[in-house]
């Protein structure tokens, strides 16, 4: 990731682009930045750590934007010509050499296996194979807690979320939809195609940090 500061003022005029980006008012206290890829939401969620940026107090990505929230509307006028000013270039993935902050043992016996690899063209094992064969990052979380929405894995596993989603999904299933990898960290509804499962604790309120997989991380899959 690489971030260049454009101008010399902060008063200077200058496009909304941010390379195929815009920035746009978020109500009073925050700004949005709409991004093309998540690759480029998890650059500039570099960017605004490294920047500092007076008055920002979070900074929360999804998966095609994100929120920067500020401490007083007075920052927003001077926050966004600021942001319009940066560009960031995003990184092609993890590094040959990254090691993963978290290995996730997996058994790879998920009932839609079949399924994606008649989507994708694999045979089953070489499913197995691209989802084990390098570190997922974790993107951002939601829809539950400890749920992270894995990025940067292979792209032959972009598969489509089932035509028709289970009622009940149990705790610790491994799955794909579109761009993402994730574990359910609980029993729940949900669409994606499972391909396997896990014991890890992706949850638990006892630990210092509830959530074993937060932002920024790097996951590594193992097949058991």
């Amino acid at each position: 990731m690489s971030v260049t500061d454009i101008g010399s003022g902060l008063s200077q005029e200058v496009s909304t682009d941010l390379v195929g980006n815009t920035v746009f008012d978020y109500g009073d206290h925050a700004l949005m930045l709409q991004c093309g890829s998540t690759a480029e939401v998890l650059a500039w969620v570099d960017a605004l750590a490294a920047a500092a940026l007076p008055g920002v107090v979070d900074v929360v990505p999804a998966a095609r934007t994100v929120l920067v929230k500020l401490d007083s509307p007075r920052r927003q006028g001077v926050t966004r010509q600021r942001l319009r000013r940066m560009r960031v270039t995003a990184d092609a993935g993890a590094p040959a050499d990254r090691r993963a902050d978290v290995v996730i043992d997996v058994v790879y016996d998920g009932p839609d296996l079949a399924e994606v690899a008649d989507h994708t063209g694999l045979s089953t094992a070489q499913v197995i194979d691209a989802h084990t064969a390098t570190p997922w990052r974790v993107g951002f979380s939601g829809f539950a807690p400890g749920f992270a929405y894995l990025v940067d894995g292979d792209a032959r596993l972009r598969v489509p979320r089932r035509a028709e989603p289970r009622t009940s999904v149990p705790a610790g299933s491994v799955g794909l939809a579109g761009e993402f990898s994730a574990v359910y960290p609980r029993q729940s509804p949900g669409g994606w195609q499972l391909i396997g499962h896990t014991d890890a604790v992706l949850w638990d309120l006892d630990r210092p940090n509830p959530a074993l997989l937060t932002r920024g991380m790097w996951v590594q899959f193992r097949a058991v």
